[in-house]
């Protein structure tokens, strides 16, 4: 045995937080801060204000609830992001339309003549258009998001890395590493888990079997199907669909230009990778957005595994 067959795996720790703010004093950010010294000078307004008229312990009673509630919106947090944000999101969730439907323009009302046992004046309160981030598709394939740029997809495919040496894992690793060092943008890696109906595959293959031109050869189709069967009662077979989504809010040629840097970036840890045209681009999104329903007759083109085969 090699002596690179003998190192150890690589390991590295990825916090979960790789957005987390720098800190700045105390272990607080400049948003903490700021929240924090706001509240002070206030209440210390208060005081000056009214330090003449009130007693001091009836002050502090007084302005305590009033502290503990400004340190703990500025230190809090409730689902990874801090309590004074997810506080301003409720706040505008609660204030829009919660009705969205797609529209070129502004709802038309109801006539007058229409009814509802709803709503204020016994109507419903109207829909609001739907507005997506995408604003449309390029015929290069790129996703059109306005002010925030373009994005390029990529289809890519899996890697078997549980069945690689420690030292061919390791060199995945350090593949994937360079990629990510040569992002200059932000990067999305989506994985989508699609179950596997192998019904109509042992279907084809029973009904051909007859027509082979040797009896072996029909016997072991035979088999195969009876395989196939046997996989789909024991198993829960899965297709995964693995799409990078780079975007640049430059110019569309250099998210092209990014999108085909990562096919090649890819391609050096074994994952063969592929630019999605327009069509390709439309399906993905389509069945993004609608996860629930059968995959798309139209799908991106298709993706080898690293070993020249490829997934069901």
């Amino acid at each position: 045995m090699s002596r690179r067959s003998d190192e150890a795996p690589l390991r590295a720790r990825v916090p979960a937080d790789v957005e987390r703010e720098d800190r700045v004093a105390f272990n607080l950010t400049w948003r903490q801060l700021v929240i924090l010294t706001v509240i002070g000078l206030l209440l210390y307004a208060a005081w000056t204000a009214l330090a003449t008229v009130v007693p001091p312990l009836v002050f502090i009673a007084c302005a305590l609830p009033i502290a503990g509630t400004g340190f703990f919106l500025a230190v809090g947090r409730r689902d990874g992001i801090s309590l004074d944000r997810w506080l301003l999101a409720a706040e505008r969730h609660r204030r829009a339309p919660h009705q969205l439907v797609p529209a070129d323009g502004p709802i038309t009302p109801a006539p007058g003549w229409v009814s509802t046992t709803r709503g204020p004046g016994d109507r419903l309160p109207l829909p609001a258009p739907l507005r997506l981030p995408a604003k449309g598709i390029t015929p290069d394939g790129l996703i059109d998001l306005g002010p925030d740029g373009t994005t390029g997809l990529v289809a890519a495919s899996t890697v078997a890395f549980g069945l690689r040496t420690p030292a061919e894992q390791n060199g995945l690793v350090a593949g994937f590493a360079r990629w990510l060092h040569s992002l200059d943008g932000p990067a999305q890696i989506l994985v989508r888990a699609q179950r596997v109906d192998l019904t109509d595959l042992a279907d084809r293959l029973l009904s051909r079997a007859p027509s082979l031109p040797h009896p072996a050869l029909e016997e072991a189709a035979r088999s195969h199907v009876g395989f196939l069967d046997d996989l789909a009662a024991r198993r829960e077979l899965l297709h995964r669909q693995v799409t990078v989504a780079v975007r640049s809010t430059r110019s569309p040629g250099h998210t092209a230009h990014q999108a085909a840097e990562t096919v090649r970036a890819l391609s050096g840890c074994e994952v063969a990778a592929t630019v999605l045209g327009s069509a390709e681009a439309c399906t993905t999104l389509a069945d993004a957005l609608n996860p629930a329903a059968a995959p798309s007759p139209l799908r991106g083109p298709s993706v080898p595994n690293s070993d020249g085969s490829e997934e069901l």
